[in-house]
């Protein structure tokens, strides 16, 4: 199994810690307190290892009448809204909810420009409150292909306290190419022109780069 590069310090930490605590609890504790911290540092470590974890899967063909799913998750909202940030128009939305035992690696939904990126500070509201979408931590990136262009939020959660975005204002990008990894429970929002079908439904698992979110016209 494959593990995603931002793990790494958080995979040696959790290593550290499991081994130090059972080796005290082996040198102090009774035997049945041993084996309850071996079993709960043995817990806590496949927690980790799942969480970081980087499956390979078969990117598809780049189509940009497709938007492809920029993230593992649960299909929490679809509505219609105003996107005041940047779009400045009313849009569909859809919202992707990663709980911690999703892959949390994120991928560009369509190829294109990276006409807009801007990382905003905030509060740590849980990621599938209604305001989370604007007041929690977050990075917006804005894609402009031939005739459109979408918008996704990257959000941080209650447990996600670091978001990572490696794309540059102004860069060309394929479709199901990494852009970023949201660290535990987290949520990314797409938004989308009113002309585009949704291709999900209201609580369907999705997995990028394999499931499509909506067509655009």
């Amino acid at each position: 199994m494959k593990f995603h590069k931002e793990g790494y310090p958080t995979l040696l930490l959790t290593l550290f810690l499991t081994c130090g605590v059972s080796w005290l609890a082996y040198c102090l504790a009774p035997a049945w307190l041993l084996y309850l911290v071996l079993a709960l540092s043995l817990f806590l470590l496949i927690i980790v290892l799942q969480f970081f974890r980087n499956p390979t899967r078969k990117n598809h063909p780049v189509d940009n009448s497709l938007v492809y799913t920029p993230a593992d998750g649960k299909v929490v909202v679809i509505e219609k809204t105003f996107e005041s940030e940047y779009l400045k128009t009313d849009c569909w939305m859809v919202s992707v909810f990663m709980s911690p035992l999703n892959v949390h690696i994120n991928r560009n939904p369509i190829s294109g420009i990276v006409e807009y990126l801007k990382y905003h500070p905030g509060k740590y509201l849980v990621a599938w409150h209604p305001k989370s979408s604007t007041e929690n931590e977050r990075y917006t990136t804005v894609y402009k292909s031939a005739s459109n262009k979408i918008l996704i939020r990257q959000i941080a959660g209650a447990l996600a306290r670091r978001i990572v975005n490696n794309l540059k204002a102004g860069q060309t990008v394929t479709q199901s190419q990494e852009l970023g990894f949201i660290k535990f429970g987290s949520r990314v929002d797409i938004f989308l022109p009113l002309s585009a079908v949704i291709k999900v439904e209201m609580n369907q698992v999705v997995r990028s780069p394999l499931d499509v979110i909506a067509e655009l016209k």
